[in-house]
């Protein structure tokens, strides 16, 4: 949090950074390496270090965390996501405040898998949005504070497009579904959701949305559109994932819209072209909404862990994301091995 000092003003603090994330996965290969009882930062890496220095910190948990062994067989699933509760220490120790758990894998294991989740989540004080015990819970924002001159609050929306057969019902426990359309009901949804967490008080809004098809370094132009209608209703800051590589970034009328934010700890095999072991940390400093920098820290996957990217490899990824941001009009300044964007 970067504060300001005048005699007139007294000390005030004027911007609060968000650290942003790609998928963290906790169980299968994840969990076989790391043993969350004696060391739960494991998977983190040389990573924690800056992800201390932000004031909230939000990711997409693409994993129920429960003991059910029960998958999900009632449509087909290839993949089946579970770490066990002890996993929730890991989150604990990254001092994880907020997690999007609207995506293809929080009903991994049955319904029970998403109950045990969000309980799990409840009793580390870990806040959630995205999935829920009926529909109406599923589309709960996830409000975060953080004490300043006065308290900032910070609202998650958490959206997937992804599992339709998850989707929350009127009593029946599931996911906050939305498909990327520009109907005019899709809209007025978005609309309606982004007003009511205003009103509610919330100064910085974050629409987190796991979309799309996997393996997909630039979003379709409807994709594209869909975000900036989501901006033109109100949101502060697109948050997207699901392509597991990361996407360019656009500034849209001083909003930044992260198209994807790809993946930041997983098991998952590696495409030698795609690099889904390539991402960022995306640490968005805002005051009241407002964009104020955007700084992308180049990180590199390996098996359950992720870290800071050196050398040749962290040049490669800060020139992929360069041209794919330039080609959407964004430009970055590169300082101490990451991409800047500051406003003015």
């Amino acid at each position: 949090m970067q504060c300001i000092s005048g005699r007139s003003f007294g000390t005030y603090c004027a911007m609060i950074t968000l650290a942003l994330t790609g998928d963290v996965m906790l169980g299968r290969g994840v969990a076989e390496v790391h043993n969350y009882h004696l060391r739960p930062e494991a998977p983190w890496g040389d990573v924690m270090s800056l992800l201390d220095a932000v004031d909230l910190r939000i990711i997409n948990l693409e994993c129920a965390i429960t003991d059910n062994e029960r998958p999900w067989t009632r449509t087909p699933k290839v993949f089946h996501f579970r770490a066990h509760p002890s996993a929730i220490e890991t989150l604990r120790m990254a001092r994880i405040d907020a997690c999007s758990l609207a995506n293809n894998h929080t009903l991994d294991f049955e319904e029970q898998g998403l109950l045990d989740t969000l309980e799990h989540l409840d009793t580390a004080g870990i806040r959630h949005a995205g999935a829920g015990r009926n529909r109406e819970q599923a589309a709960d924002p996830a409000i975060l504070t953080v004490p300043a001159d006065h308290v900032r609050r910070v609202a998650l929306l958490a959206f997937t497009d992804n599992e339709p057969p998850f989707a929350a019902g009127i009593d029946r426990p599931g996911t906050n579904y939305l498909p990327v359309s520009l109907k005019p009901d899709v809209l007025r949804r978005v609309e309606r959701t982004v007003s009511y967490v205003r009103e509610m008080g919330a100064d910085t809004i974050i629409f987190s949305n796991h979309w799309g098809p996997n393996m997909v370094q630039r979003p379709s132009e409807i994709f594209r559109r869909f975000a900036r209608a989501v901006i033109d209703r109100g949101a502060d800051i697109y948050y997207g994932h699901s392509a597991h590589v990361f996407q360019g970034v656009e500034i849209y009328r001083g909003k930044p819209i992260l198209y994807d934010t790809g993946d930041f700890i997983d098991d998952y095999v590696v495409g030698p072209e795609m690099r889904n072991d390539w991402s960022f940390l995306f640490q968005v400093s805002v005051e009241e909404g407002r964009l104020e920098r955007l700084d992308l820290t180049p990180v590199k996957l390996s098996y359950g862990r992720v870290d800071l990217a050196t050398g040749s490899e962290r040049e490669s990824i800060l020139d992929r994301m360069e041209r794919l941001s330039a080609e959407m009009g964004t430009f970055f300044a590169r300082r101490e091995g990451a991409l800047v964007l500051e406003r003015g």
